[in-house]
């Protein structure tokens, strides 16, 4: 989660799920952001993968499906996270229990076919760090680093995620400060 004094405004107020993490550096998608002006049906439209004459159907069935501004980083490419009910063989990663990867225009199709994920968002780019640059934010009080809970990560409530990953790990928000401490 973004901390108060982050300097970028492209990540003020961010919850950002780490996607991956190693020596060579780190990749995760903002889970708070809207994209803005587009739908996830108008999207599968505009990509060909649904129809246009099934936008009312698509409405139906994924309307409540967010589609996220995933980070700054390849902004037209498309990232699904989504439960671990749904893989696609040599496309699907495993990030965690519960949550998955998937960048590839198959699970678009089986999401509008209604045989996708039972919980997911489309993140349009992503947030990335070099090596040892995400551990150096932290340290400078720019990131608070917590557990992921699927619950979040798949709120439809993307105004009320930053506040609520700051209270489920007991965290007021109005304590927060701009100011890094050492003891």
């Amino acid at each position: 989660m973004a901390m108060p004094g982050m300097a970028d405004e492209r990540f003020a107020r961010s919850v950002i799920y780490v996607c991956a993490h190693s020596a060579d550096g780190a990749m995760g998608i903002i889970v708070n952001k809207a994209a803005t002006d587009i739908s996830m049906p108008d999207l599968l439209v505009q990509l060909d993968v649904a129809p246009e004459a099934d936008a009312i159907r698509l409405r139906e069935r994924v309307g409540h499906m967010p589609v996220l501004m995933g980070g700054p980083v390849e902004g037209r490419r498309g990232f699904v996270l989504h439960s671990d009910d749904f893989h696609i063989q040599q496309s699907t990663l495993i990030i965690d229990d519960g949550i998955c990867l998937t960048a590839t225009v198959e699970i678009l199709r089986a999401i509008a076919s209604g045989e996708g994920p039972a919980s997911a968002v489309l993140a349009l780019g992503y947030a990335g760090w070099q090596a040892g640059q995400l551990e150096s934010e932290i340290m400078a009080n720019g990131w608070l680093n917590c557990p992921a809970d699927p619950a979040l990560i798949f709120n439809a409530d993307l105004d009320a995620k930053y506040d609520l990953a700051l209270r489920a790990n007991g965290i007021d928000p109005a304590m927060l400060s701009m100011t890094a401490g050492r003891a």
